[in-house]
């Protein structure tokens, strides 16, 4: 019976074999060209992926199992709107906190007259609750109401004020916070911390329907500032363009994304040499495009940081504070006889000479990373100590990286620029250092301080770019403190600056505002102090500058040298 049964099952795999192959094969044929079947698939692999750890993660996001008979099309490898997975929470928190009040939107035969003119809008002076005195502790408020070049009231908010206070007499001045009530009209809010006169001063530095011009091309146009890289080897020279992100496949591109920070940068592959062959990286240029009579919203002394008229008084006077009153305010400081008056229970010290300033560095280590801004401090403190030595790196006098020696007071100071997009012409790749990197290199202690300053490279791209950043050296700080507690972190804050069409487009300070406000949020909670160069340039009576000058720039120094050499009893711990 069994050999029955083994005879037959021989002959029936013999004279059916065909068959049974032909069915085979036209399963597997049915499972790849069936649609339902191959999402099914697609489907199960992305839900693996949400529950695999962005760590253990094989799927690249930009690759599909979806099986498909069409010609591969070139897409972009990147974005500039990326972060790491474990940050996109915190990012749209961070995006969100920045959110800024709807502006109108602009029809192609739109009319200037229709936009929000400062010489016919107007601040008044509100009265005091009480009818009395303005008295040293008061809060002063002002009503700023926006009008168009018809005279015709605004309706809607988004307008970039800017409010200070300030007595030319004293050399006093504090900002003022503007509050957007989102109908064309705001209030601006005032400390009073001097008694005398006290003259108030509103500036626009955009109207709204200009900030609907900077949101559009920050985000049609997120590489309009392109940068280059030279290529070089024995006598070819070559160079490509580089950004953050370009459209092009991988293997049209040198992916130069640092290794320890995930920081992305590509340029375009040179036609003869090697990705290894970079030697110089450079600023290149703008590429940036407004519809028509988009740059009339641009234009100086009509539109674009103009003082707004008073309606009414302009000024106050303010009396003593009455016994017992206190002065509370959110403010970082305000200016009195031309000097810096900390808020926050720092007493800023005058270092008025050289032998103060080489006194509080002495055997201190000092690391200044950053842009141009910080660079500027470290010019400062070598022009006014004499015996803190610059030792020739045989380096660029704009980017460095820069080094200065106190040998007989045992003092080092340190300046090194960041790394792209730095918006700096003919850097070499090798001084190129990502601040991360060079924090996981600072060992760190009692007698080390360091200064961090990014932000006016970051301005023309998508914010995501700069949160990416910050997050990063942000982890790179937390290590730093937790191998060695003791150091000093500072960090210098955005400033606003003079405005061109060009500034605007690249650098406006609706830019810089977006991104002050995202770097005080992301070290709000770490053990970092502060140099607040927004009020601090902003309260002062010299005209904004991108590097503000060196009055500015003394009163920042001050500031810092009194968070390393705090007078006896008077630091406030952070």
């Amino acid at each position: 019976m069994i050999m029955g049964v083994q005879t037959f099952r021989k002959y029936f795999l013999l004279k059916y074999r065909w068959m049974l192959l032909a069915l085979v094969l036209f399963g597997v044929c049915f499972m790849f060209y069936s649609a339902s079947f191959t999402d099914h698939i697609t489907c199960t692999f992305a839900d693996l992926k949400k529950k695999v750890s962005p760590t253990m993660a094989l799927i690249p996001n930009n690759i599909t199992l979806k099986y498909t008979t069409e010609p591969h099309k070139p897409t972009s490898v990147c974005s500039y709107h990326s972060v790491l997975p474990e940050d996109t929470l915190e990012s749209e928190f961070l995006k969100e906190s920045i959110t800024w009040p709807e502006t109108p939107t602009l029809p192609s035969n739109f009319s200037l007259n229709d936009t929000s003119d400062p010489a016919h809008s107007t601040f008044t002076i509100l009265p005091k609750n009480d009818s009395q005195s303005w008295r040293l502790g008061d809060q002063l408020e002002v009503f700023i109401k926006m009008m168009d070049f018809h005279s015709r009231p605004k309706k809607s908010g988004g307008d970039v004020l800017l409010a200070r206070l300030h007595n030319p007499t004293l050399s006093a001045g504090v900002t003022g916070q503007v509050l957007d009530h989102l109908n064309g009209s705001y209030t601006a809010t005032f400390p009073l911390l001097w008694e005398g006169s006290a003259q108030v001063e509103v500036t626009l530095v955009h109207p709204s329907e200009a900030v609907t011009v900077l949101e559009r091309i920050t985000q049609e146009q997120p590489g309009r500032i392109y940068f280059k890289s030279v290529f070089r080897s024995h006598s070819v020279t070559e160079s490509t363009t580089c950004n953050v992100c370009l459209n092009a496949t991988l293997e049209q591109l040198c992916n130069y994304t640092d290794i320890r920070t995930g920081e992305p940068w590509f340029c375009y592959k040179p036609k003869k040499l090697k990705c290894e062959h970079r030697i110089i990286h450079s600023s290149a240029g703008t590429d940036q495009k407004l519809k028509p009579m988009e740059d009339k919203l641009f234009q100086k002394g009509v539109n674009m940081k103009v003082f707004i008229q008073a309606r009414g008084p302009s000024s106050i006077t303010i009396l003593p504070k009455l016994k017992g009153k206190s002065v509370r305010t959110q403010h970082a400081g305000y200016y009195y006889q031309g000097e810096w008056r900390a808020l926050d229970g720092t007493t800023v010290r005058q270092f008025t000479n050289n032998s103060a300033i080489s006194q509080c560095l002495k055997g201190k280590v000092l690391h200044l990373l950053g842009d141009s801004t910080i660079r500027q401090w470290f010019e400062y403190l070598i022009t006014n100590t004499p015996d803190l030595k610059k030792f020739d790196l045989k380096t660029s006098k704009q980017t460095g990286p820069f080094m200065a020696l106190d040998y007989t007071k045992n003092t080092l100071v340190k300046f090194r620029c960041h790394a792209p997009p730095a918006r700096f012409r003919d850097l070499p790749v090798i001084n190129t250092g990502y601040i991360a990197s060079e924090l996981d290199g600072v060992v760190g202690g009692k007698d080390t301080t360091v200064v961090i300053g990014v932000w006016a490279h970051f301005s023309s791209f998508p914010v995501e770019v700069y949160i990416r950043r910050l997050l990063s050296i942000r982890r790179a700080v937390l290590r730093l403190l937790n191998r060695a507690p003791d150091t000093m972190i500072i960090i210098r804050t955005a400033n606003p600056k003079a405005l061109t069409l060009y500034d605007s487009l690249t650098s406006s300070d609706w830019f810089a505002i977006q991104r002050d406000k995202i770097l005080r949020t992301v070290f709000k909670e770490v053990n970092v102090r502060f140099v607040d160069a927004w009020e601090m340039t902003l309260a002062h009576h010299l005209p904004h500058n991108l590097h503000p000058p060196p009055p500015i720039i003394k009163n920042m120094v001050n500031v810092v040298l009194s968070y390393i050499c705090p007078s006896d009893g008077n630091f406030k711990k952070h």
